[in-house]
């Protein structure tokens, strides 16, 4: 059975998660900035959900669906944020991107860091062929690493989803694999190595 990789960027491991992030992963990402701006993740931040979210990396995974990497420092083991590409479908060779970074964290480039990793991975290690990402419209800041990365804008679905009972504008950004090789991904933000966990 193929193991989910670790990669390593300039400042950052991306590896899999373990159940012992999930107290991290839950003063994180239940901190009420980084949950308004993602659809999924609540607010309050139930116990119990982060481990049961981490426990289904793995299956997910395996079957080829999802690939998800806690963030941390090089130099340091501390979960910082999760990023991955979810909704991966094989006959079409696509996936989500999507990340979160925890608030203390923000300002300092280390989605568009992670996010460059985990885009030259799918097209490399998964043999995707289009990648792509939605974010709320209000929060340019979430665009602003997507273009960093060399994603294109594709368009706006107005109203397309709920968030705490609002109807929210969906912003989409995309990259194929042509365009990656070609050069208009962020090339510095490519992971150093790559080793199986």
């Amino acid at each position: 059975m193929t193991r989910q990789p670790t990669l390593a960027t300039e400042r950052l491991l991306l590896r899999p998660m373990t159940l012992t992030d999930a107290p991290e992963v839950q003063r994180l990402a239940g901190d009420y900035d980084v949950a308004a701006n993602a659809l999924d993740i609540p607010y309050p931040y139930p116990d119990g959900v982060a481990g049961s979210w981490i426990a289904g990396h793995e299956e997910g995974f395996v079957l080829g669906e999802m690939v998800v990497f806690a963030v941390t420092p090089a130099d340091d083991d501390l979960l910082i944020g999760a990023i991955g590409l979810m909704n991966i479908d094989r006959r079409h060779r696509r996936g989500e991107l999507g990340y979160w970074i925890g608030k203390p964290y923000w300002n300092r480039g280390y989605a568009t860091e992670a996010a460059g990793a985990i885009i030259a991975y799918g097209f490399g290690g998964l043999g995707l062929n289009r990648i792509y990402a939605m974010y709320f419209t209000r929060n340019p800041a979430s665009a602003r690493v997507m273009q960093k990365c060399g994603m294109a804008y594709e368009g706006c679905l107005r109203r397309h989803v709920q968030k705490w009972g609002f109807f929210e504008d969906i912003g989409i950004y995309g990259i194929v694999k042509e365009e990656y090789l070609a050069g208009s991904a962020g090339r510095d933000h490519r992971s150093r190595r790559t080793k199986t966990a």
